[in-house]
Parts: C-alpha cells; sequence; structure tokens
C-alpha cells in the first residue's frame, strides 16, 4: 500500500514578519528522509528538497556560525 505525507510547513519563531522567510516541512524526515524548504512569501511556488543530513549540517554550520562567506 502506497500513501503519501503532505508536507506540514513551519516558519521559524525567529521570523520577525518581515517577509525574507522560509519554512520547512520537518514532517517528512522520518517517512522521507527529506526536508523541503521553501519561500514563505511564496506558499504555492516550488520548494526545494534536502536530504536531511545535508540540512542538519547546513543548520549546525549556521548555529555555529561556521558557514562560510559566499
Amino acid at each position: 500500500m502506497t500513501t503519501t505525507t503532505e508536507p506540514r510547513w513551519y516558519k521559524s519563531s525567529y521570523s520577525n514578519n518581515g517577509g525574507d522567510c522560509i519554512e520547512v516541512a520537518a514532517n517528512l524526515i522520518a517517512p522521507h528522509g527529506t526536508v523541503p524548504v521553501r519561500d514563505s512569501k511564496d506558499p504555492h511556488g516550488p520548494a526545494l528538497v534536502f536530504p536531511a543530513a545535508a540540512f542538519a549540517s547546513f543548520t549546525a554550520s549556521v548555529k555555529a556560525g561556521t558557514l562560510g562567506a559566499i
């Protein structure tokens, strides 16, 4: 039997409602091993889907302040 899981989008509590935010659907980590990310200003637009391990590494780097400058 095949089931689909709809993303449950979450915006960070650190968002100041200034419009420059992303939303993530962390509920897809366990069943699919992925983290969809979308622009909160365009909820019907595309979402990027990252492997859970890659997204965890990214967020850890952001929190630690070790993410290199672009």
